[in-house]
């Protein structure tokens, strides 16, 4: 399995890019302004967009995409969801007002978006790939996901708080690379539990249940952060730890 990492940053400034990631070539995990340096053909083939939230660094990607790849397919993309996260899209987004509904573009018998709920815990076999929902912990309805792969499981934590409940889950299973959020410094910690999001002391807190021979990647940092977060993080000391950064592909 390939995974291209489009966008691991917490905002937006010159050479950052929110959070994407590409599996393969068909699945697209969360779809923030990263998805734009992929091209019209590699956006055509994307089949499944797996959504961890509602927040719009995570998915201002997809009406855009929608509208860029419109009569380029024929099958529908299916942006697989909590139903809360897709309750969001519709409403605040795809409602006509903000941008059209391609839930029922170019028409209603032939949409280009299909939605799918899910749920925590549920198993999905999308594209030949074994993957599960996991649980997150965040301002608004969310969750992770993990892909199965022939060396491990892919965890990805989404946007998350401290975060009990994931760690019993992981620790059943062998996992090959968990890419998990530190989106301020140890200096902003206030902030990022008020925002529940992790820094990098609260970080060595969560890795603490995992199995110190897992590689742990850093994403979501705010671009203002980024000296200060990496600094702290090397001073960390458990696991291997490294920053994502965009463009990266890792073969798992």
């Amino acid at each position: 399995m390939k995974v291209r990492v489009l966008g691991c940053s917490g905002a937006i400034a010159a050479g950052c890019r929110t959070t994407a990631f590409l599996i393969d070539d068909d699945v697209l995990v969360d779809a923030g302004t990263g998805v734009g340096d992929l091209s019209l053909e590699e956006m055509a083939r994307i089949e499944h967009i797996l959504v961890t939230h509602s927040h719009l660094d995570h998915i201002v990607g997809i009406p855009l995409l929608a509208d860029a790849v419109m009569g380029r397919r024929r099958a529908p993309i299916t942006v697989h969801a909590l139903p809360e996260t897709l309750a969001a899209l519709q409403r605040h987004v795809m409602n006509w007002v903000i941008w059209p509904d391609f839930t029922q573009l170019p028409s209603k018998a032939e949409p280009l978006l299909r939605l799918a709920p899910v749920r925590v815990g549920q198993q999905l076999e999308l594209g030949g790939k074994r993957i599960e929902v996991l649980p997150a912990e965040h301002t608004v309805p969310a969750v992770g996901y993990g892909i199965e792969t022939p060396q491990g499981w892919w965890v990805y934590t989404g946007d998350t708080g401290p975060n009990p409940g994931l760690w019993p889950l992981l620790a059943q299973r062998p996992v090959a690379m968990l890419v998990i959020e530190t989106a301020f410094s140890d200096r902003e910690a206030e902030v990022a539990l008020l925002s529940q999001h992790l820094a990098p002391s609260a970080l060595a807190e969560e890795l603490r249940a995992l199995d110190p021979r897992v590689p742990v990647y850093i994403t979501h940092m705010k671009p203002g952060e980024q000296a200060q977060v990496t600094s702290e993080l090397a001073a960390l000391d458990s696991h291997r730890i490294a920053a994502l950064e965009a463009g990266q592909v890792y073969e798992l």
